[in-house]
């Protein structure tokens, strides 16, 4: 690790791959393709016009629409339920550190007005599995939860591992899942620069408003990064920059065998 590693910062977007883990685990990767989809949009994170151009469906588990509609289909008899049981993924992902943050919650809450129309039009369409304030709700808290760059790392390097935790040595998830996983995260993981990023760097990515971002080597390890400057796409630039040098030196990419 280098610089501020113990720093703590908002999971914001990156939370989306722990919940279609979670998603996966409980329906499985038809339902999921079924009922959410699995291709790029082309479009802005927070896009409506996507949702309007395809009926309704979300296309992607790693847009927002996508995301919110991934959090309702999470096994669940009442949102508390439901929140406790995505907060525990990111937890058995990444680890026990990770916790809500109130101060983020609370003002992504009263700001999220975007995420709210989403989640009405996803429920108007018949694309949300459960009340549409409870799925806006929980997916705002999931979004608000800090971890730092070591902790980022160890999430990707769970995944890495076909889903067993190296830290703790636990299964967390079906090794069967997790290459889902990872072509969600190399198809739609930085948004616009998705495309740019697989042929530059070729390796799945995630990235959050929050400056994190995140890469895995799959069978090797997790590369994770933190800087604040965001590029039009949301993606952090710095951390674009890092990630990707490291991935050079150390000669990893998918592509290239």
């Amino acid at each position: 690790s280098a610089g501020d590693s113990d720093y703590r910062f908002a999971l914001e977007s990156i939370s989306k791959v722990c919940t279609l883990a979670l998603a996966l685990e409980d329906v499985g990767p038809q339902a999921v393709q079924d009922k959410i989809g699995a291709d790029p949009t082309g479009l802005p994170f927070n896009s409506v016009i996507a949702l309007e151009l395809h009926g309704g469906k979300p296309l992607s588990p790693l847009v927002n629409a996508g995301a919110i509609a991934t959090t309702s289909l999470i096994n669940a008899e009442n949102v508390e339920q439901r929140w406790q049981r995505i907060l525990h993924i990111q937890q058995q992902l990444a680890g026990e550190q990770v916790a809500l943050s109130d101060e983020v919650n609370q003002s992504e809450q009263t700001t999220n007005f975007h995420n709210r129309a989403i989640a009405w039009l996803l429920y108007s369409a018949g694309y949300l599995y459960c009340d549409a304030m409870e799925a806006c709700d929980v997916y705002t808290r999931q979004c608000s939860t800090l971890l730092n760059t070591i902790e980022l790392a160890t999430l990707g390097a769970t995944l890495a591992a076909g889903g067993v935790n190296p830290l703790t040595h636990k299964r967390v998830l079906q090794a069967d899942n997790v290459p889902y996983i990872l072509a969600e995260m190399m198809m739609e993981g930085l948004y616009g620069r998705s495309g740019d990023w697989a042929y530059r760097v070729g390796l799945p990515g995630k990235s959050g408003v929050g400056g994190g971002i995140l890469a895995v080597v799959p069978g090797v390890m997790g590369i994770a990064a933190f800087s604040p400057p965001l590029d039009e796409d949301g993606n952090s630039v710095r951390g674009q920059k890092m990630v990707a040098s490291v991935a050079k030196q150390l000669g990893y990419n998918v592509f290239k065998g």
